[in-house]
């Protein structure tokens, strides 16, 4: 089986898109490299921002809908979206979110990575952990981040379930992940070829109030295939392992399929191609 090489993107849903746009661009560092629409809901921008290139592994979007509620972080969810930073960069992250106002976390050591917390405007939760297997990035030249601490793809992805050991057989034996260590209740994830974006750590809350979508929340977390061969060969197993996978979508710019683990978190299959600049230099 091929299986999946790391995060590919992660979608969030946020409330006020200028705002939005403000943050990730002025304060983050991130750059906006396609302002479109939700494919399924064509009234609904669709923003996605990357390193310079938007290379896979690098790409947090958003759905902006400022109607909808605050999400609910609880089993069945992705509760925080991790990037990586390069080593020594924690201390320069940390004055420069404190200078943009935001509440940081204390800093915390997460399997051996420096790292620290925080939240978006909308409440997404965020977490920076420095890293010497980040990805190959393009530094974006018109960032407000010096190119040696621009943030460096993904780190991990933090998932809550009500039940840890679906979820991690559909990992194992769907995706192509095996068991690393455990820390402070989190169980973590480890793919091969994904660099630091390799991680995916669950939390099994047994007894919470399952989670919802909304403002400040994940929609769904995209995982790297080769190609569309790749990406039919796990659909596969996933409907091997009896999940419902969809059909493949064409989404311009990658393909996808798209199924929900035992856990409940939709899970997106995305193609590493044809890549962003295939419709606009």
């Amino acid at each position: 089986m091929s299986g999946v090489h790391g995060i590919h993107h992660i979608t969030a849903i946020c409330g006020d898109p200028r705002e939005n746009l403000r943050f990730y661009t002025r304060v983050l560092g991130l750059r906006l490299v396609k302002k479109s629409v939700n494919q399924d809901s064509p009234g609904t921008y669709h923003l996605f921002f990357a390193d310079g290139e938007g290379r896979p592994g690098t790409d947090l979007t958003f759905f902006p809908w400022p109607e909808m509620a605050r999400a609910k972080k609880g089993p069945g969810t992705a509760t925080e979206v991790g990037f990586a930073i390069a080593s020594g960069s924690l201390s320069y992250w940390r004055d420069r979110l404190e200078s943009q106002g935001l509440e940081v976390g204390a800093p915390e050591v997460r399997f051996g990575a420096p790292t620290v917390a925080f939240e978006d405007p909308d409440g997404l939760r965020l977490a920076l952990s420095e890293s010497s297997t980040s990805l190959q990035i393009t530094p974006w030249s018109g960032s407000p981040v010096p190119a040696e601490h621009q943030l460096r793809g993904f780190h991990a992805a933090r998932l809550v379930v009500s039940d840890l050991e679906p979820t991690a057989r559909c990992l194992q034996t769907v995706l192509g992940f095996e068991t690393a260590e455990e820390e402070a209740g989190w169980q973590r994830f480890a793919v091969a070829g994904g660099g630091s974006s390799r991680w995916v750590e669950v939390f099994q809350d047994p007894d919470g109030a399952t989670g919802t979508w909304g403002k400040g929340g994940v929609h769904h977390v995209a995982y790297r295939v080769k190609d569309e061969a790749a990406e039919r060969e796990v659909q596969q197993e996933v409907s091997r392992f009896g999940l419902r996978p969809t059909e493949v979508i064409d989404r311009f710019w990658f393909r996808s399929v798209y199924f929900r683990e035992p856990g409940g978190v939709l899970f997106e299959l995305a193609t590493d191609g044809p890549g962003f600049a295939i419709d606009e230099d």
